[in-house]
């Protein structure tokens, strides 16, 4: 049971319905019977299993709670009394009457309902509805619904789906009619709105009849689409994404089963089947239903038919199962069942039942299954019958057993399935019968054709002529038939294309190709196509004169034979021989290619195409015969988007203009059309009357035409005349005009359709005979009210009117001239009596015509969605549309863009809290729009959106479309004053898509803004960027900049490219922006370049920016480096409608932001007039002088538009000329202005006067609006195309998710009033953070790898291996890694993906890591050096020490001899040892002075007490530390005009102006005592007095030098000794361990008693009479245990060091992720006072908490990490001892040396790994000792055990503090991450972020902070300032005092102060970091008392600072760190 529930098709809440299959409207069914497996509690509620409703059918479901209400109400629908009020409540009942089915579950809202009722009960409404509901009506009793009852039909209503309110009602009960609609409940008010509105009242006395129209209506508007669940597209719950979640990468089939139901096992676990037999047993027959199953990553949608074709097998009414099973689904295969070996009768005959009832072809389809019991084994096929069957089968089947319940067998079977498929080149059953049934049909219709004539035959009797005749004209009609057929298919297939039912789509030409880039005028056959559609897409007219190149073509004429001079002489011989020209009829007529396209064009192609042949003055298809089938379609759909304009006169002789789209456009039509064969051309003759300049209508003596033409005949095509006003006019008003192809006697249909609509019909004839064809039918016309006009060719008559409205004229041997002439007068005549007109539209009002809009239902569902949206904009005021309809983009979001520029610009005196104002009023203004109701009309486009998912695009067109034809205006003619006020009026009246999508991004940012989702939005928001994503994808535009609000919606254009990226991946795009005046031509110059649809109409000019997508090819792929060039259009400067409106500003706003988002910027400048060119060119160069000051390097190509004579070689020379020299004049004039040091333009931008200008020819070749594009500019644009894509080919373009970052940065800088000093480049700061982690790793490679080196030649040194190092030997050691991180750099730099950017750094990098390597090295060499010198030093302690050991041991073993005898008695030996012992060790004591302890703070004080003796040492060893002190005021001596400075400044005072330098005097002087005591190595050394003497005396020296070069103040004595006692401090205990290890390696009594152990077991070896070599290789044991154990110290450190770089959070990247982690742990402690030391000793802060990080992780790792580690080291060091114990006794051997030869040895091989040397054993005697294998023997058994106790004592507490500091973990680690930039900024005391120390360039951080936090405060007042520096440097009217001046300076150009402040850059911006503001309020207190100041007055703490938690200020981190 739970199974079945679980592969339900209901959908639980939040759970998703099966999506089964796709009804004919297009929208999923979901909940049908095939989809549920119904529990048995289902079956039970019904006696017998109900009738499924009818496909149908209304189908509504009534929920209510009341079983009497809800029976009242379904036996009104119904007008019966079959529902029974009586029944038990919670039964679903269901009743069908009259089309209509009601489900009723009266029980279903009653809340006590628990989750598995509800869900059970939806299952079974959805079952009897199946495939779903119309209508759900939710039957409420309007006083009785409370909050409760609301909640809980919401529950009930989201088990269903989550679009349920689409197809819901409320309906509600009373008892009067009297109640007033104020009474209705409140919370059924809610539920109503939720249900867009929708209620009705059912009142006592309600008739029947308003309820049941009332439900229909709803049923209407939904266009009879029932309940889906595919939610909308883009939420991350549909089922393609879960598909691809799951990994399902099959294609869906179909199968179905027939065969012996015997031979199949029903059960639970049946893969294939299931449990469904007792379905098909129980379920009506005239159903039938596909089961889902999900077989091996298949969709399998599985037919059983078994039990099915056995009850049915003789019956004969199987028919419309058969057309339902046909129609409903795609079937891949059929699956024949058979028991494996027993082929029954049964079997037989539903084998002749298959063939009879789907045709002898399904057996292509067939595979035969054989199943047999579990434990039967694979029989061989011997029956014949089915072994014929198998052959016909091809042989296919496939066995399994009868449970079907193998995983293999069925995958193998899934797979043979797919094989089949594939097999049949992917067609399935059904395509092959409906073609089956299409070609029935055409056999029936020849049959019908052979009867009539047969009927006509037997009527005419004995007439055998006319018989006979009958009979040669239905033959010839049928032969006709076949070779138009046979001649279409031919020409598709020479023009490669593979046929009418593969669709072209508009992408395939959208891209950019090769072959797009080539300038052709001839061609190959297969690329006819390309290039047509490549030269219409341009509106290049030549289109359709492109030559065809033929294969081995020589010459257009053919040579004779005979090339003897015999018949010279002979003309007439000559051209007897000659044979004719090749002939032409192979040639493919141009039209032909026009209209194969057009045949083989989807929808969107077909529009593009026409809309395209428009736009070049082209006639359009208007009515066009089927190749296949002559069937006349009427293409409507692709007139859609083509508008007319034109200029008349009125009545009052004013020109008026006007504007309609053409299919509303009534005009008069002019049909023209012929009969026969005539000699003068029809089209060529209509040509005159439109444009006698223009071939509008293609004839036969245009260039290419031939007698072959295909596709033409039957075609209509129509053309407009549209006036210009002018007296030279041809026809005062807009004029139809139509042209038949062909011999109208061959096309009745049209012929009749278009003389019935037309004004004027024109008949083109040889002349007028009784028996010619069209006779009657001109006898008709002649007789008809409408103007006729007879134009003969065989007459040579003039015109002549033998009655009123009936003309006749010849054309034979006239003048052209003369005979269009009179035409046009004969016409003009009609014209002006006829009032006929022609809508286009009209055309499809007339029968047997097919009319695509109606004939493509995703077209018409489109179509009809759009208009239920338009209805709503019905009867509006155009201006108040936009308000009322799309609120969220109007006040609301003008008046939050113009508080965000108020807030980048402040005002004079602004404080943080006025910007925190303005941010709390921003977050209000985004509340505001968040809670205010989506309007109807969005609802709507939400809704239409959902459901139609698949034809989206059509609803999309046609809504635009719609919204178009609305917005063409064209005002009457007015004054030149009221021009603003129209310009306006029409900019408010513009109503478009990108309205409604700057809707949804504004809908989109109020939620995401305050991250909440809109009560009425019916999905989530962040679903929304995904539709507006694939937008981009299919085509459309997107708004970058709102043009009306003047600004970028950043939040939602960030979305979109997220949403963009994840659906195309992180591509490449080159972005190619234009810039120009406004209608100079920019759009209408991208259109052409790209087949782009940008509006370019006069009345809808850009306003804003739009960036749309042009996808490369794949073959362009591999030559430019992007994947897409994203083409940015903009409105254009010195627009109209700003004039006194807006400034220059605007200008300079959009020119920076286009130039400075495109990788190539396109300046359009219309003319040459050097007046017109300067305001332009100034804003350009401005730009591009901001471009480069930022580091930007976009480029950019002038193109002149409308320029006379391109052709002038001098003149366009003179152009380029007079354009450089304005360059390089507004380069002068710009620089003033942005500060700028350039002299021309080259300075500012590479620029190729040569090839970067370029001039366009005029566009229209003649006078608007008949002219046609000129070919000339066309070739202009594609020469222009070239110039772009070799900028681009040199371009890196750039990467989707950088384009966002750029967009960001670009337009926040704009925001700010000086672009150039608030820019920040994401980009370049996102690839700079990269590269800084990449140093990092390079310098800690070879850092890691010196210290390596380090530690071999120290061992090396210790044992006096070696006794110098050169910095040449260390840089030979390094060469190996120096060589690896040079080549890790260069492919760093080479091939990252930010390569572009990073290569401005390259060379100072490689310049840093050299220097790193040198200053690596010489520190190596400097330590390695001091270590020489120290040993030296050191030789004295180390003989003594050895002088001591080896006394001990002669010592011992001469005790050892003594007691030889006593070896047994084991207590007396070590009692006698320890006599000896304790007299040897009291001795040595004596003779040696014990190391004692030091007093370090004691010595410190004891040499401050002799340097100031009066001074009060008690009472200073108790102050402050004078690394966190807050001020240094009462530590120094100011000089008298210093203080005066101070005193006089206003505005801010800082505590103390030279601050900085107190500081960071400090800070320097305390890093250089810290490498002077690492210096001493005091663990090797000792301490001494002498190094406080050298601290204090170098301290002392260094605040001297300060003193003098520092005119401005004097130190106090308490200073210098504060500073010493601070840095002596904090340097205690660092020397208190490194002399305790020191004292404990060397203090007699210490090392002495650690050895006791070792020399007892030698003495105990000794006194048993162990020989000399045993003896002595214990004592090399013993003598190794000390240097094991440091070397293995040393090296677990290193190893250490090493994982924690890679493991450790906080230390596992660059200093920036480390200082976030120590931000975080200063929040998380909350400890004020770590935060000042954080602040003012960064550095000393940095140290601690890597030594707290190291130590911790130490802890957390040691048994983990750091033992095994440990382990692994001894392991190998125990291997390369014993290894150098075995070559030493080997070389002994070899060289018959001894023990000696063998020490030397020995030392040597492990000099460099050890600190053990011949020294070591030079006091001990060896002789005797000479048995080297005994020796080698000896250390390999006690060296384990030795191994063992080091390991034992190996713990946290012992790893740090046995090792020197220079080794230890954290040491390694401070030296890393602290050597780079310590610099504070001089406000807010924020370290720059460099990493390199003493870097180029400026300092700088990403984020400044309150410079409160540095105690600057108000002058003359205690009031803290909570100003931060990116917003101080913003305000204009903010200054300060810099240090030592009384000059004050403007904080934006604080810059100007020099010193410090030079060498920082502030950007002005509003980036900050909340983390500061959430400190500052945290510890306000704290600060306060600090500083001794307060944040009051204008310092006060903003309350928005307030709203910020500690979590808060966590995540800001993790976002912004």
């Amino acid at each position: 049971m739970a199974d079945r529930e679980g592969r339900s098709g209901v959908r639980k809440t939040g759970e998703r319905c099966l999506d089964r299959s796709k009804s004919r409207d297009g929208c999923a069914k979901i909940g049908s019977s095939s989809d549920l497996n119904l529990p048995d509690t289902v079956v039970q509620t019904f006696h017998t299993r109900p009738r499924s409703p009818m496909k149908s059918d209304l189908r509504i479901v009534l929920l209510g709670k009341n079983l009497a209400e809800n029976s009242r109400v379904g036996k009104l629908i119904l007008g019966n009394e079959k529902f029974d009020s009586k029944a038990p409540s919670d039964q679903v009942q269901t009743e069908r009457k009259m089309h209509k089915t009601v489900i009723n579950a009266p029980h279903l809202l009653q809340p006590h309902l628990s989750d598995n009722q509800i869900i059970e009960t939806v299952r079974k409404c959805l079952y009897l509805s199946d495939p779903g509901p119309h209508v759900i009506v939710l039957v409420l009793q309007q006083d009785q619904c409370s909050t409760k009852d609301q909640e809980h039909v919401e529950k009930v209503l989201q088990s269903f789906s989550n679009k349920v309110y689409e197809y819901t009602m409320v309906l509600t009960t009373q008892e009067s009619d009297r109640v007033e609609p104020a009474g209705v409940n409140g919370v059924i008010k809610e539920i109503i709105k939720k249900c867009f509105n929708r209620h009705y009242k059912l009142t006592k006395n309600s008739p029947s009849a308003d309820l049941k129209e009332n439900l229909e209506k709803f049923a209407q508007m939904n266009s009879g689409h029932y309940l889906i669940c595919d939610e909308f597209e883009g939420s991350e719950n549909s089922t393609e994404q879960q598909d691809r979640e799951r990994g399902h990468k099959k294609s869906p089939l179909t199968v179905a089963l027939f065969g012996n139901s015997a031979s199949i096992q029903f059960r639970h676990e049946n893969i294939l089947l299931g449990e469904e037999e007792y379905r098909f047993k129980t379920t009506d027959t005239s159903r039938i239903i596909p089961l889902p199953r999900e077989i091996a990553e298949h969709h399998v949608s599985v037919i059983n038919m078994t039990a099915r074709h056995e009850t049915e097998l003789n019956l004969d009414c199987v028919g419309h199962l058969i057309d339902q099973l046909v129609n409903e689904n795609e079937i891949h295969a059929f699956i024949f069942v058979v028991r494996q070996g027993q082929l029954t009768d049964a079997d037989k005959k539903s084998l002749e039942w298959l063939q009879r009832t789907f045709g002898d072809k399904v057996l292509q389809f067939v595979m035969i299954l054989f199943t047999y019991e579990t434990e039967e084994k694979s029989k061989t096929i011997k029956d014949p019958v089915l072994e014929q069957l198998l052959e016909k089968c091809g042989g296919r089947f496939h066995s399994c057993n009868k449970m079907m319940n193998n995983q293999s067998e069925m995958r193998d079977l899934m797979n043979k399935i797919e094989l089949l498929f594939n097999e049949n080149k992917q067609q399935r059953y059904t395509e092959i019968r409906r073609n089956f049934e299409k070609s029935e049909k055409e056999s029936d219709r020849i049959t019908i054709m052979k009867e009539n004539t047969q009927q006509i035959t037997t009527a005419m009797g004995k007439d055998t002529h006319k018989v006979t005749a009958l009979e040669e004209e239905t033959r010839l009609e049928q032969d006709n038939a076949k070779e138009i057929d046979g001649k279409t298919k031919h020409l598709f297939n020479r023009l490669h294309l593979k046929g009418r039912h593969h669709k072209l789509r508009t992408a395939d030409f959208l891209q950019l190709t090769a072959h797009s880039l080539k300038s052709i005028e001839s061609c190959a056959e297969e690329e006819l196509i390309q290039t047509f559609m490549q030269k219409l897409l341009m509106m290049n007219y030549r289109a359709r004169y492109i030559h065809v190149e033929k294969k081995n073509e020589q010459h257009h004429t053919k040579q004779s034979d005979n090339d003897s001079y015999a018949d010279m002489g002979d003309i007439f011989k000559a051209m007897a021989l000659s044979n004719k020209g090749i002939s032409q009829s192979d040639r493919i007529h141009p039209m032909d290619v026009q209209m194969a396209v057009f045949h083989c064009a989807d929808g969107f192609l077909k529009q593009l195409m026409v809309t395209k042949l428009s736009q070049c003055q082209y006639a359009l298809p208007l009515l066009v015969p089927d190749p296949d089938t002559q069937q006349i379609e009427f293409p409507l759909w692709t007139f859609r988007q083509i508008n007319k304009s034109w200029k008349m006169r009125n009545t009052n002789n004013e020109i008026i203009s006007q504007t309609h789209p053409v299919y509303k456009t009534e005009t008069p039509m002019v049909f023209f059309f012929r009969f026969g064969s005539v000699s003068s051309s029809k089209s060529q003759l209509m040509n005159s009357l439109i444009n006698e300049k223009h071939n509008t209508f293609f004839h036969r003596n245009c260039p290419g035409s031939s007698r072959t033409r295909v596709l033409m005949d039957g075609v209509v095509e129509i053309a407009w005349f549209s006036p210009s006003g002018k007296n030279t006019d041809k026809f005062t008003a807009c004029v139809t005009f139509c042209n038949l192809h062909g011999d109208a006697g061959d096309h009745e249909k049209q012929l009749q359709i278009l003389t019935e609509m037309a004004s004027v019909n024109v008949v083109l004839l040889p002349q007028l005979q009784n028996n010619d064809k069209g006779a009657t039918i001109i006898q008709n016309l002649y007789r008809n009210r409408k103007p006729f006009i007879c134009l003969f060719t065989e007459d040579d008559s003039a015109v002549t009117e033998p009655i009123k409205g009936k003309y006749k004229i010849g054309l034979k041997d006239r003048n052209q001239s003369e005979v269009s002439e009179e035409l046009r007068r004969t016409i003009n005549d009609c014209l002006s009596e006829s009032s006929s007109t022609f809508r286009l539209e009209d055309v499809s009002k007339h029968s047997d015509i097919r009319v695509d809009e109606e004939d493509e239902d995703e077209c018409k569902r489109g179509r009809e969605a759009a208009q239920q949206m338009m209805s709503l904009l019905e009867k509006k005021d155009r201006t108040e549309i936009k308000d009322s309809f799309l609120p969220h983009q109007g006040k609301l979001w003008h008046q939050w863009s113009q508080k965000n520029k108020e807030l980048h610009r402040p005002r004079a005196y602004e404080t943080e809290m006025d910007i925190s104002r303005k941010k709390t009023e921003m977050k209000n203004i985004r509340h505001q729009q968040q809670e205010s109701d989506i309007t109807t009309f969005i609802q709507l486009f939400f809704k239409q959106i959902q459901c139609h998912a698949e034809n989206k695009m059509y609803f999309l067109k046609w809504l635009e479309i719609f919204l178009t034809s609305k917005n063409i205006l064209i005002p009457d003619k007015v004054e030149q004053t009221d021009l603003e006020r129209i310009s306006e009026e029409l900019q408010v009246a513009s109503f478009g898509l990108e309205h409604i999508m700057r809707e949804i991004g504004q809908i989109y940012e109020s939620c995401s803004s305050v991250k909440k989702n809109k009560k009425d939005l019916q999905v989530h928001f962040s679903s929304l960027p995904s539709l507006a994503a694939k937008m981009m994808i299919s085509g459309f535009p997107l708004e970058l900049m709102d043009g009306d609000a003047a600004h970028v919606p950043v939040i939602w254009i960030s979305a979109v490219l997220d949403k963009l990226i994840q659906k195309l991946g992180d591509q490449r795009v080159f972005v190619l922006s234009v810039l120009g005046i406004q209608s100079s031509g920019k759009s209408t110059m991208l259109n052409a370049m790209f087949g782009l649809q940008f509006a370019v109409s006069a009345g809808r000019c850009t306003r804003g920016a739009f960036m749309q997508l042009v996808k490369v090819s794949d073959e362009m792929k591999t030559q430019m480096n992007f994947d897409y060039i994203l083409v940015v259009d903009t409105e254009g400067l010195r627009a109209l409608e700003l004039t006194g409106s807006s400034t220059r500003h605007h200008d300079n706003e959009l020119a920076t932001f286009v130039v400075g988002l495109g990788n190539l910027t396109l300046i359009n400048i219309f003319g040459e007039n050097p007046s017109e060119m300067q305001d332009i060119l100034q804003i350009v160069v401005q730009a591009f002088m901001r471009m480069k000051v930022v580091k930007l390097n976009p480029s950019c190509v002038f193109v002149h538009q409308n320029v006379s004579d391109v052709t002038a070689g001098e003149k366009n020379e003179e152009g380029r000329r007079r354009l450089l020299q304005t360059l390089d004049k507004m380069t002068k004039l710009a620089a003033k202005d942005e500060v700028c040091d350039a002299e021309c333009f080259s300075d500012v931008i590479k620029f190729d006067v040569q090839n970067d200008v370029k001039y366009f020819a005029h566009l229209w070749e003649g006078n608007p609006p008949m002219a046609p594009p000129n070919p000339n500019y066309c070739d202009n644009i594609q020469e222009l195309k070239k110039t772009i894509m070799s900028h681009a080919s040199k371009s890196h373009g750039t990467m989707l998710i950088d384009l966002k970052d750029r967009i960001k940065d670009i337009w926040e800088a704009l925001l700010n009033e000086r672009f150039v000093f608030s820019f920040r480049n994401s980009l370049e700061i996102s690839a700079y953070r990269k590269l800084e982690t990449k140093y990092s790793k390079w310098s800690w490679r070879l850092r890691s790898d010196m210290m390596e080196i380090e530690n071999k030649l120290h061992n090396k040194i210790e044992n006096e291996a070696i006794h110098e190092v050169e910095e040449t030997d260390l840089q030979t050691e390094l060469k190996e890694t120096s060589e690896e991180v040079e080549k890790s750099m260069s492919e760093f730099f080479e091939k990252d993906t930010d390569a572009d950017i990073l290569i401005q750094w390259k060379s100072s990098f490689e310049i840093k890591i050299k220097e790193i390597q040198e200053n690596i090295v010489r520190e190596t060499k400097k330590k390695l050096n001091e270590i020489l010198q120290q040993r030296d030093l050191k030789k004295m302690i180390d003989a003594q020490k050895t002088h001591h050991e080896n006394t001990l041991f002669e010592k011992s073993k001469e005790l050892a001899l003594k007691l030889k005898d006593k070896t047994n008695d084991e207590e007396t030996l070590k009692k006698e040892f320890d006599l000896f012992w304790k007299h040897s060790v009291k001795k040595i004591i004596r003779d040696t002075h014990p190391i004692k302890d030091n007093d370090i703070m004691g010595d410190v004080k004891h040499f401050l007490s002799d340097i100031y003796e009066s001074a009060p040492v008690g009472h200073w060893m108790e102050s402050k530390d004078i690394f966190s002190v807050p001020s240094y005021t009462q530590y120094v001596l100011f000089k008298k005009e210093f203080k005066e400075s101070v005193i006089n400044s206003s505005r801010y005072t800082q505590t103390l102006s030279p601050e900085d330098k107190i500081r960071n005097f400090i800070t320097d002087v305390a890093q250089q005592t810290d490498k002077m005591i690492q210096s001493f190595n005091i663990s090797k050394m000792g301490y001494n007095i002498s190094c406080i003497q050298q601290i204090t005396d170098y301290i002392k020296m260094r605040v001297t030098e300060h003193q003098k070069r520092s005119g401005e103040y004097e130190f106090k004595n308490e200073f210098f000794m504060y500073l010493v006692h601070s840095i002596c401090n904090r340097a205690e205990q660092m020397i208190t361990d490194q002399h305790k290890m020191f004292r404990d390696a060397n203090d007699p009594e210490i090392y002495v008693e650690k050895k006791r152990a070792e020399y007892y077991s030698i003495f105990q070896k000794y006194c048993h009479g162990a020989t000399s070599a045993a003896i002595f290789g214990e004592i090399i044991c013993q003598k190794l245990k000390e240097p094991i154990e440091q070397s293995v110290y040393k090296k677990t450190a290193r190893d250490l060091t090493d994982e924690i770089m890679k493991n450790c959070s906080s230390l596992n990247g660059n200093r920036s992720k480390l200082e976030k982690h120590i931000l975080k742990t200063l929040a998380e402690e909350e400890d004020c006072h770590k935060y000042m030391n954080y602040i003012y000793n960064p550095r000393d802060h940095f140290k601690s908490f890597i030594r707290d990080e190291v130590s911790q992780y130490i802890t957390d790792k040691f048994n983990v990490s750091v033992l095994h580690k440990m382990k692994e080291n001894i392991k190998l060091l125990q291997q390369k001892i014993i290894k150098a114990a075995h070559e030493s006794t080997e070389q002994v051997q070899v060289n018959r040396g001894d023990v000696g030869l063998w020490v030397k040895s020995f030392t040597q091989q492990l000099s460099d790994v050890l600190i053990f040397s011949e020294k070591d054993l030079s006091g001990v005697k060896h002789s005797g000792a000479d048995n080297c294998n005994l020796l080698e023997d000896v250390i390999r058994e006690e060296l384990p055990a030795i191994m063992s106790d080091i390991y034992s004592k190996f713990n946290t507490e012992a790893f740090l503090v046995k090792l020197d500091y220079t080794f230890r973990p954290d040491e390694i680690l401070i030296d890393h991450f602290c050597q780079c930039c310590w610099v504070q900024c001089p406000f807010c005391k924020t370290v720059c972020t460099n990493t390199i120390e003493n870097h180029h360039g400026d300092h700088s951080v990403a984020f400044h902070r309150s410079i409160g936090l540095s105690g600057i405060h108000y002058d003359n007042t205690c009031n803290l300032s909570t100003h931060i520096c990116t917003s101080a440097v913003g305000n204009s009217n903010l200054y300060f005092y810099p240090i030592g001046s009384e000059d004050k300076v403007p904080w934006k150009d604080y810059r100007t102060a020099g010193g410090v402040y030079a060498d920082w850059s502030i950007t002005s911006d509003l980036s900050e970091l909340p983390y500061w503001k959430w400190f500052v309020c945290r510890f306000q207190k704290d600060l306060e008392k600090y500083y001794m100041k307060t944040f009051a007055g204008s310092g006060v703490i903003p309350d928005e600072w307030r709203k910020y938690s500690k979590q808060d200020a966590l995540e800001s981190l993790d976002k912004y760190i």
